[in-house]
């Protein structure tokens, strides 16, 4: 299993045992990419021989020096975007987290999305690929999400969803104190004809959805609440936070009109899944906004 935060960043290591020049050595050692995204990665200061940042191809390597090979900085030393960062990259998938204001895929003309944000990029790096949407987050939610490289690993992912991503949680800035250290909310959802999607404690002909939560802090106007999905509906933690009486701040479809950030407060902040290609457990995790957490 590997662990990815990505306020601290990640490092994969390898020993030397021979002498070689280092672009020789990664090429042997580091599966799974190309010639053109290891060298990038050099350009990009990614690669660190015995903790010293090296951006040399031909530096001589000598037995017993540690390698360390960046898992997110040379990606984004690429990729530039005030939207988009990559957390984790390989041959087959993409883990970004996405910022407010950008949409998870192209929506009309012209559209900002991160689908061609990662497009150019792929494009950028000489990597043969496109970006397959897996799941969605709305344009004013912030946080986790995958891209598949090809249609074969997206629908390897599609199709196996609820057995392969086995953590999926959310934290929003929420209105209200919220007095439950924590719960279970569940009922069907169901869009009406102006695409607004409600709740019902009966079966509605919509699709059932079920939503952990856990309070992490509260205060007389404000909670800092977790949420764990268990269905991935529509917009389910915003219809379930209104359904609780406490809406996410900055929510203008579901809310109260309570928006002290200027933003919808909801951040997708933890994801695991079984790799659908190699199996691995993946396991990432980013920072709860320091927005969200100075009311406490």
């Amino acid at each position: 299993m590997k662990y990815y935060n990505n306020s601290h960043g990640e490092y994969d290591f390898y020993k030397v045992t021979e002498e070689q020049p280092l672009l020789e050595f990664l090429l042997q050692k580091v599966k799974n990419e190309s010639r053109s995204k290891i060298k990038s990665t050099l350009k990009g200061k990614g690669i660190k021989v015995n903790g010293k940042c090296i951006t040399q191809f031909d530096y001589p390597l000598k037995p017993d020096m540690k390698v360390a090979v960046s898992k997110t900085k040379k990606n984004n030393e690429v990729l530039r975007s005030r939207f988009v960062k990559i957390v984790y990259e390989d041959r087959f998938l993409v883990v970004v987290e996405k910022n407010i204001g950008i949409l998870s895929m192209a929506a009309g003309h012209s559209s900002l999305n991160v689908k061609a944000v990662l497009d150019g990029y792929f494009r950028k790096t000489r990597q043969k690929c496109t970006a397959h949407v897996v799941h969605r987050l709305d344009r004013d939610t912030s946080g986790l999400m995958i891209y598949a490289k090809s249609l074969d690993v997206e629908q390897l992912l599609e199709q196996n969803w609820h057995d392969n991503v086995y953590d999926r949680r959310y934290v929003a800035l929420v209105s209200g104190e919220v007095m439950e250290e924590g719960g279970t909310i569940a009922n069907w959802l169901k869009d009406n004809k102006a695409y607004v999607t409600y709740s019902s404690p009966t079966d509605n002909g919509g699709k059932y959805a079920v939503t952990h939560f856990h309070t992490l802090a509260r205060s007389t106007d404000y909670s800092l609440v977790e949420f764990r999905l268990e269905t991935g509906r529509k917009n389910q933690i915003r219809v379930h936070t209104a359904d609780m009486g406490h809406p996410v701040c900055g929510d203008a479809k579901y809310g109260n009109g309570d928006d002290p950030l200027g933003r919808l407060c909801l951040h997708a902040y933890v994801l695991c899944f079984v790799h659908p290609i190699t199996h691995e457990r993946m396991e990432f995790t980013t920072s709860i906004p320091s927005s969200f957490k100075k009311f406490f």
